[in-house]
């Protein structure tokens, strides 16, 4: 609504889940993606990319979540010629992946809550790494936002399956499965 006080026109693109979803019943023109799973739709860079350029879009807002945060992404937009709103991609990059940017934080001696963002990702490093912080903890998608991903573990029992869980949906929203482990 605001865009169109401004005269500016919207383009919605939809998963063929969504084709009678709200955000494609406002927009001026909505184009299809692919089907249901985010995977084969709102995570393709190439279809998103192409209902750009074939509805003559200059600028795409990537909304919040699935590419939001994406480097590859903002630096797909611009190898296209079209804007990015967002930060550019060295941001997305050094902020992006929860992981990386507390490794960042990290080394600038930022104080961070406890916790474990390293690459080995195995149950059994990620268990214990649980049990050293202490529970609760909570699981988070990396490269995550909104709260997909996320996961709040109160006892050493149920972390295997909120690990999975975490990881399955962080693979599925985001096309990335590494997750950290953070006090709660």
């Amino acid at each position: 609504r605001t865009a169109r006080r401004l005269g500016i026109r919207t383009i919605a693109v939809y998963s063929e889940a969504d084709a009678e979803a709200l955000h494609v019943r406002e927009a001026d023109e909505a184009w299809p993606i692919g089907p249901a799973p985010a995977r084969d739709s709102y995570l393709r860079i190439d279809r998103v990319i192409e209902a750009a350029q074939r509805s003559g879009a200059a600028a795409v807002h990537p909304g919040y979540g699935f590419l939001s945060e994406n480097a590859d992404f903002a630096d797909a937009c611009a190898a296209a010629g079209i804007v990015f709103v967002g930060p550019p991609a060295g941001a997305i990059r050094a902020m992006g992946s929860k992981a990386a940017s507390k490794t960042l934080m990290e080394k600038s001696g930022v104080p961070l809550v406890p916790g474990y963002h390293g690459e080995d990702q195995s149950l059994a490093l990620l268990a214990a790494e649980a049990a050293r912080i202490g529970y609760p903890v909570l699981i988070k998608a990396s490269a995550g936002g909104g709260g997909k991903g996320m996961r709040i573990v109160e006892r050493a029992e149920d972390f295997a399956a909120a690990l999975e869980g975490a990881q399955r949906e962080g693979a599925a929203s985001f096309g990335d499965a590494r997750v950290l482990v953070e006090k709660y």
